[in-house]
Order: C-alpha cells, then structure tokens, then sequence
C-alpha cells in the first residue's frame, strides 16, 4: 500500500477523538471479475492503536468492511502533544503503521 492512513486526533477535555481513513481495497472474496473469476478475498483483520507507546485498541476486522474504511474512537486521557499510532495487518500478511500528534 503506497498510501498513508489519514489520521486527525481532537483533544477535548480528558480525551481525543480518533478519526482514520485507511486506504485499503477491502475484496470480500465474493465478487467476481469481468471474466467471472472469484476475486480472492484481501481485507484489514486487526487493527491496533497506541497511545504514547501503550495499546488502548484491539479490533478484529472480516471481509465486510468497506473499501478505504473509516474508523473512529476516543481515547480516555490524552491531551494535545500526545502521540496516537495506529497499525493495520491484512490477510495477506501486509502491515501498515502511520501516527499523528493529538491537537
């Protein structure tokens, strides 16, 4: 994946909130081509965030989420400055990890 996720962090109080956009193609492994071939299946299965170094999210994802997903999420705790990451691993064994800073 040559795209980068894009990641807004809002500090509000005690929390952020997370907003992400991943760039992923998101095959269900039921469509068929053009020339009535399966598309094999190819989809994010576990997303996981850190906040400053710590996991605060662990999530199991299947092949019915849509293409480039949207995924939001507070995290408890975080001001402006601090650092959020995020990683996604696909079924194909592809990862990507990109981070923002809370604002």
């Amino acid at each position: 994946m040559a795209e980068p996720m894009r990641i807004r962090a809002q500090a509000s109080g005690d929390k952020a909130t997370v907003r992400v956009r991943m760039a992923h193609e998101m095959e269900s492994g039921q469509r068929k081509d053009a020339a009535g071939k399966t598309v094999p299946a190819w989809f994010i299965q576990e997303v996981t965030a850190h906040h400053n170094g710590r996991r605060v999210l662990t999530a199991e994802w299947g092949p019915s989420i849509s293409k480039n997903p949207f995924f939001q999420f507070v995290v408890r705790g975080a001001k402006a400055g601090d650092k959020i990451a995020l990683t996604w691993r696909d079924n194909k064994g592809d990862t990507r990890t990109d981070e923002t800073t809370v604002a």
